[in-house]
């Protein structure tokens, strides 16, 4: 399946929109969940060969000239209009995806496979945490918007200064914490501190955590150790490692993910109240 790009639009330094149309899109499925994802194939600039193709003809080219497979999360299907919304983290010239983002134009084409579900708000949680950076910023926008109506939502979010902030709605009662980390020294732990310092949520914690590997391990380290989050009702992925490109981190991610997953925790003891 393939589209074709229909605009573009930068909403920050650091996230294009790209919305997609056209004939390629026939058949295309309103994804379930709210954390869903295309596979999308992007080109090499050595690719002999353009979009729509037969993803098992380019197999047997060499590997610089193989398309490049990127999960991207759906932040919106249209299917009165027949267009599909994604939003796409970009980091100038570098990585695949928002390259290509940054230089889309009307008529180029994106092929992909999916949508493929993830993550959805349990309707029968007590309150929500969303955390993130701007690569998972598409998804939590999109599961601040399917939880119920009234009930707490907590969104605490990673971006380079003010210029990367964008609105955020929900039907719950939402509240959100900018964290910018321009000048700052502490990234991998921004995130966590962030989270940490908060007011404990409400109830069942129903908690999506995505984005930079680091931060989201330090992030998971925080709920299930204070026992803020039930392990079964914690979203957590890395999406990229700091320092590391695109396919280094891929290299590394299997290994990465098993050691986090193994990560056990003893729950912290409840400060007692000093006495006078």
């Amino acid at each position: 399946m393939h589209g074709e790009v229909v605009s573009t639009e930068r909403l920050t330094p650091q996230l294009v929109r790209v919305v997609l149309g056209g004939a390629g899109l026939e058949g295309f499925e309103a994804p379930q969940s709210a954390d869903a994802y295309l596979n999308c194939f992007f080109l090499p600039d050595e690719a002999p060969y353009s979009a729509p193709f037969d993803v098992d003809e380019v197999r047997s080219l060499p590997r610089e000239q193989r398309p490049f497979p990127r999960r991207i999360t759906v932040r919106s299907w249209d299917p009165d209009r027949r267009e599909l919304t994604l939003d796409i983290a970009v980091h100038g010239e570098v990585g695949y995806a928002g390259r290509w983002a940054l230089h889309a134009k009307p008529g180029d084409r994106l092929q992909f496979r999916g949508p493929a579900d993830g993550y959805s708000p349990d309707p029968d949680a007590d309150s929500y945490l969303f955390v993130g950076d701007e690569s998972a910023l598409p998804a939590i926008a999109v599961c601040a918007a399917r939880v119920p109506a009234g009930k707490p939502v907590t969104v605490v979010a990673e971006v380079e200064d003010v210029t990367g902030e964008i609105p955020l709605d929900s039907p719950g009662a939402l509240s959100v914490h900018w964290i910018h980390r321009s000048g700052r020294d502490d990234l991998d732990d921004l995130l966590a501190d962030s989270v940490a310092a908060l007011p404990r949520p409400h109830g069942r914690v129903s908690a999506f955590v995505h984005g930079e590997a680091a931060a989201t391990r330090a992030v998971r380290r925080v709920l299930l150790q204070n026992e803020i989050v039930h392990p079964d009702d914690l979203s957590c992925s890395p999406y990229w490692r700091r320092g590391l490109d695109d396919e280094g981190w891929r290299a590394i991610k299997g290994q990465w993910v098993r050691e986090v997953n193994a990560e056990t925790f003893v729950p912290m003891e409840p400060v007692a109240a000093s006495r006078p």
